[in-house]
């Protein structure tokens, strides 16, 4: 395997699938002790241009954030039941840590070293502001990796 094929070591964000967001932002927020933050729903595929597994999908989800400290957050996402890679991992694995994000530049060019390196493109997007996508690092990682790219202002 190629060596720092991100090009940062730098953790954004830890993403956690759940069942019953409402029950869990407040359970972490109580646990942290903060107030409990908005939950979000993300936007329509018109807007996300979300594909899984190379289609186009409507999948959508709904997401809590909690800042723990410098850049990184704890994403919790509680998937409808539309195709994506949020509701095929929660069916399959049940609720937890579903992927360590990174936030990297050149999407495209990292993908596709990540896949010539045999961690292939699951899903990707776009959100307010920058894009995503999900790489399958589990079989070397035993974690998906996310890649996040803002775009700059």
């Amino acid at each position: 395997m190629d060596k720092n094929l991100l090009g940062t070591n730098v953790v954004t964000q830890i993403g956690i699938l759940v069942h019953d967001i409402e029950a869990t932002t407040r359970a972490y927020a109580e646990f942290f002790g903060v107030d409990v933050p908005e939950i979000i729903i993300s936007d329509t595929v018109d807007k996300t241009n979300m594909e899984y597994k190379g289609k186009t999908s409507p999948a959508r989800c709904r997401q809590s954030f909690f800042h723990v400290g410098g850049a990184c957050m704890i994403e919790l996402i509680e998937p409808d039941h539309e195709p994506s890679e949020w509701r095929d991992a929660l069916n399959k694995n049940g609720e937890g840590v579903h992927h360590i994000a990174y936030e990297v530049e050149g999407t495209d060019e990292k993908i596709r070293l990540l896949e010539k390196n045999g961690m292939p493109l699951t899903q990707k997007g776009d959100y307010t502001g920058g894009r995503y996508a999900y790489i399958d690092s589990t079989a070397d990682l035993k974690v998906m990796i996310e890649l996040l790219e803002n775009f700059k202002k």
